[in-house]
């Protein structure tokens, strides 16, 4: 579906307002998103993330834009080489690993893999030029410990994303490490001279030996990629300071043009009301829930179906709504290629258009996805209604799984009911007993096969037009 350049209006953290999206490129998206530090596996907090990007690029696509998409790997930073070093191994090797574990965790969730996933150890030439610019500008010096750091009062517009107060700074203090908060905003390390504490970790350059700071790995990168101005750029909230804020220091100085166009943040995923993070040790990772039986198609459900710029409070019982949410789209999938009835005299496709409007107005609204799933369950449930009598052709259920087909485009949560699933030769045994206990009038013994099925994973459905099964959640 093709969209005008002013019908999707995006918050942007710069301004704090809604506006009208209009990419550079007519018809192009050029976005950049924030990827995993491979130090462990990713939480689902950091999930969240990356399904709040993955549901915006989806919506993009659906809305006829061309999207490159650039999320970074973070490959080398503080936590990287300490995790390296207490496991013995090489970063290289230590990192490889939690790299193959993200990328088995995304395909899970059925995350779309992004165009380019640039390492940041395979970049350094590009984070080296850049701050041999910055220098050059008079944005950068050396410290007395060998370090390059970037000179935050020198930057005028230093703090218009995070709104700090450049003037209640303290001329030449200067952090060393990647995270802070603003109350420790200092000038920041843009390369940092080796320590014993790096080991091995370190790279022979003009700047000296030593390595990037986090900082300046996602400003090379994304340039490289996706040019000196490009249209979006995401993360989460706790990325605005003081990442996205040194990413527009750095780069703009060393450009002298506007970074990025909008900035889109998600916010935190709860638990128990506090921020789902590994140094409060109240996360969970995707692995732990699969391991609990999950199904991870619920866990992307659950994690797209609230406003991305919401905090959202996990539960498990969340969770099992989640499963019971997918689990009916999926039925209603399945009720619709069974639908041989007489029709509708055009209730159909007059539904398919209401809902089809509502979705997609309520996404072009900032991705509103509370809206958006209210007119899709609106419209099943007066399918619905018109399946129970009988009243759907099989050119009108067609027509309404087209049009679930594309709003799981956007989703990405039931394309799993279109593969076949093939039942155990004892179940089809056991089904067929129980319509023979059935037609012989045996109630006690066809629910005593009923609940044997049920045990094995198979969920029996008596229909007007004759028995269904399905399987149940492993």
């Amino acid at each position: 579906m093709k969209t005008s350049t002013t019908s999707i209006r995006f918050f942007n953290t710069l301004t704090r307002q809604k506006e009208a999206f209009t990419p550079i490129e007519p018809g192009k998206v050029r976005m950049y998103t924030c990827g995993p530090t491979v130090y462990d596996y990713a939480h689902i907090g950091n999930f969240r993330a990356f399904l709040f990007e993955d549901l915006l690029k989806r919506w993009l696509e659906h809305r006829g834009f061309t999207v490159t998409h650039v999320m970074n790997i973070t490959d080398v930073d503080d936590k990287t080489i300490k995790g390296a070093q207490k496991q013995h191994i090489s970063l290289t090797e230590y990192t490889n690993y939690y790299i193959k574990a993200f990328f088995e965790d995304i395909k899970a969730l059925n995350i779309k893999p992004a165009n380019y996933y640039p390492r940041a150890t395979e970049h350094i030439p590009e984070m080296v030029a850049l701050i041999q610019t910055l220098i050059q500008k008079g944005y950068a010096y050396k410290a007395p410990d060998n370090s390059i750091y970037y000179a935050i009062k020198k930057f005028k517009n230093y703090g218009k994303l995070s709104h700090i107060n450049i003037q209640q700074l303290k001329e030449g203090a200067r952090i060393r490490t990647d995270e802070y908060e603003k109350e420790e905003a200092h000038d920041f390390a843009l390369w940092k001279a080796w320590t014993p504490e790096d080991g091995d970790v370190f790279w022979e350059t003009p700047l000296g030996k030593g390595r990037p700071g986090w900082h300046i790995e996602c400003s090379a990168m994304s340039m490289r990629y996706l040019g000196e101005t490009f249209d979006i750029h995401c993360g989460g909230v706790d990325n605005i300071f003081p990442h996205h804020e040194n990413e527009i220091a750095q780069s703009e100085a060393a450009t002298g043009k506007k970074f990025v166009n909008y900035w889109l943040h998600n916010e935190h995923l709860l638990v128990n009301g506090k921020k789902m993070a590994k140094k409060f040790g109240n996360f969970y990772t995707l692995r732990d829930l699969l391991k609990q039986g999950f199904d991870p198609i619920a866990i992307r459900f659950l994690l797209i179906s609230t406003h991305y710029r919401a905090q959202f409070n996990f539960t498990f019982e969340g969770l099992e709504a989640a499963h019971a949410t997918v689990e009916r789209l999926r039925n209603f999938m399945r009720r619709l290629q069974e639908a041989n009835g007489e029709g509708s005299n055009g209730k159909i496709n007059s539904l398919i258009t209401t809902a089809e409007t509502q979705f997609t107005a309520a996404m072009d609204d900032d991705l509103n996805i509370s809206i958006a799933l209210s007119a899709l369950f609106d419209f099943i449930r007066e399918v619905n209604t018109l399946l129970d009598a009988n009243l759907v052709s099989k050119k009108e259920a067609n027509e309404a799984a087209n049009f679930i087909q594309r709003i799981d485009e956007v989703l990405g949560v039931i394309g799993e009911a279109k593969k076949e699933e093939s039942l155990p030769k004892e179940a089809e045994e056991l089904i067929k007993a129980r319509e023979e206990a059935r037609k012989a009038r045996d109630w006690t013994r066809a629910d005593e096969l009923r609940l044997k099925l049920r045990e094995m994973g198979v969920i029996i459905e008596d229909t007007p037009q004759g028995v269904k099964w399905r399987l149940a959640k492993k």
